[in-house]
């Protein structure tokens, strides 16, 4: 609520009084009866602009007017201290939301800390914000003075893992960072002396402003490169760059189905992109890989996922999208292999179409089901494609889609990684996000290969439950 301007009210007033055909006597008459306690001096002085009045008389006097002139004059009324209501809210939770908005709208990226500690104050919160970098290693602070924090080692990066919220012992709560289901990193929310950090309302408010801040990160960061250079542990070379601009997010959910996804090297990402698209009643998922990191393997794969997207967007079977990226690679010089695969979401059926990349694998109640080997004809194969095969999945199953350098990834001594390796790393937790699967898989390949990656390691992980 905002208060009308005392000079203004005052104003408003004697000019309503001049109208109302009342002498200074019967006003305070009329005043005294709604219980004033000042004397007709000193409403005398008020109305001449020699004195002040508390508000609550000033409001008294302008009924006591407005009385009169409902019986005289009609609709011409003297203002109330409190008239003016504020669109803006002045202070609380909805405060906290529409600084957060009105801070964001139009600033650059780097400013979002500002915005944020603004919108914090106003909820008696200091928070910090940490972003995951690119590499899903490190948190990284947006305030210049904090450290970075290590996602395998410490609280904040524990709350990243299981995408949550917590509370230590010196009354700091830390929670995820999301922009929808999207984990970008976590909050440092700090509460102001006296608060409850297990209170359920301000878990609430921290969680609706979360939900805002990620999205306004995700959004401030498509315009400006702010955020994005405190994201970037190493510079990106130009694969690498062109491919990360074609992925879709690593994490997309709907209530019946929860897509993660992890491509490594992310700082020197070469020939492998993946894809999907949810809807209400299906999954569609692909993933392209042209194997070794050769030259033209970013241009052969974004060349693929964009005939595959082009397809789909216009409506075509699994069939009709084979068949287009085999068009469009039918010239490239590199072999482009990878699946293609679509989840009805209300039956569990899951239909294939391979490309000479590795099999699927299922895994359900932690262990892989047999080898889902569909047909595999490379894309640029005569003869259009292979027959589709057909999966019945059962609730909670794991599907995992991966490229070949997962796989293939050796160690010191040659050994590959290997399929056996992918599935016990699957059926590790069974409670654990299909995000974090595929960040947990694609860190062990790396670490397989001593960090020397032959070929790029992507990996596609979907856990499908009906509505």
């Amino acid at each position: 609520m905002r208060y009308l301007p005392e000079d203004e009210q005052r104003r408003q007033i004697a000019a309503c009084f001049a109208r109302s055909d009342l002498t200074l006597e019967q006003l305070w008459m009329r005043y005294f009866a709604l219980g004033g306690s000042l004397s007709l001096i000193e409403l005398d002085s008020y109305l001449n602009g020699l004195t002040t009045l508390p508000r609550v008389d000033r409001d008294m006097l302008a009924h006591a007017v407005n009385e009169r002139l409902d019986e005289v004059t009609g609709p011409a009324r003297a203002p109330y201290s409190h008239t003016v209501r504020d669109a803006k809210p002045l202070h609380g939770p909805l405060k906290a939301l529409v600084d957060l908005l009105e801070g964001a709208h139009r600033a650059p990226p780097e400013r979002l800390p500002a915005v944020v500690a603004e919108a914090g104050r106003a909820l008696d919160l200091t928070i910090g914000v940490y972003l995951a970098d690119y590499d899903q290693r490190t948190l990284v602070p947006l305030r210049p003075d904090a450290a970075e924090l290590d996602i395998e080692t410490t609280v904040g990066g524990d709350v990243f893992r299981r995408a949550g919220t917590t509370v230590t012992r010196d009354g700091t709560l830390w929670t995820i960072l999301l922009d929808g289901v999207e984990r970008l990193g976590v909050l440092e929310i700090v509460p102001a002396d006296g608060a409850d950090p297990h209170d359920p309302v301000l878990r609430e408010q921290c969680r609706w402003l979360s939900t805002l801040l990620g999205h306004l990160v995700t959004v401030t960061t498509q315009y400006g490169d702010g955020l994005d250079h405190r994201r970037r542990r190493r510079r990106r070379g130009s694969p690498a760059e062109l491919l990360w601009q074609s992925l879709p997010p690593l994490t997309a959910a709907t209530e019946s189905v929860v897509v993660g996804a992890s491509v490594q090297p992310a700082y020197e990402l070469c020939g492998t992109v993946f894809d999907y698209a949810l809807s209400e009643d299906r999954a569609q998922l692909a993933l392209f890989d042209a194997g070794m990191r050769t030259d033209g393997a970013n241009i052969a794969v974004v060349t693929a996922l964009s005939a595959y997207r082009a397809a789909r967007h216009g409506g075509a079977a699994l069939a009709g999208q084979f068949a287009a990226v085999a068009t469009e690679l039918a010239a490239r010089p590199v072999a482009v292999t990878g699946v293609l695969a679509e989840l009805d979401l209300n039956t569990g059926v899951l239909r294939l179409l391979g490309a000479g990349g590795p099999a699927p694998l299922v895994i359900r109640r932690g262990e892989p089901l047999p080898a889902v080997d569909p047909a595999a004809t490379r894309f640029a194969a005569a003869g259009g494609p292979p027959p589709v095969t057909e999966v019945q999945l059962e609730p909670g199953d794991l599907l995992a889609v991966y490229c070949r350098g997962v796989a293939e990834t050796t160690d010191a001594a040659g050994e590959p990684f290997g399929r056996a390796r992918i599935a016990r790393h699957l059926g590790h937790d069974e409670g654990e996000l299909p995000p974090e699967i595929a960040r947990r898989l694609t860190r062990a390949v790396q670490a397989h290969g001593a960090g020397e990656p032959g070929q790029d390691a992507s990996v596609l992980i979907v856990r499908w439950g009906p509505r």
